[in-house]
């Protein structure tokens, strides 16, 4: 399964750097969404997950399977800066067109007035 990966992504043969807030949406997301992470321990590798500790996007799993599930961050590591904040609320989301200025959840409200 991993062999079938492409190689890590890399920024002028550097790994590609995660801000702090990035780093604590990419916790959190590890701890929601991967199916290897168990009591901060890496299921397949049988040791402490490596990619909840560092800075850098090391983990192919992470990058190809549970980091898509979150569009914004997504776009905001590896897309540099496709995502857009909403004007309402200032959260980060993937507009559908070129003009989306809200979020999902601000968009179903301004729907309703």
């Amino acid at each position: 399964m991993y062999s079938e990966l492409p190689p890590i992504e890399r920024v002028n043969g550097n790994l590609i750097r995660l801000s702090p807030n990035q780093r604590k949406r990419v916790r959190t997301l590890i701890r929601r969404e991967c199916c290897n992470y168990s009591d901060s321990l890496c299921v397949v590798l049988d040791c402490e997950c490596v990619q909840s500790n560092s800075y850098s996007l090391c983990c192919k799993w992470f990058r190809r399977v549970v980091l898509p599930q979150d569009k914004p961050l997504f776009s905001e590591i590896i897309d540099k800066g496709q995502a857009k904040r909403c004007v309402i609320c200032g959260a980060a989301f993937m507009p559908k067109s070129n003009r989306g200025k809200y979020c999902e959840k601000c968009a179903g409200l301004m729907s309703i007035k």
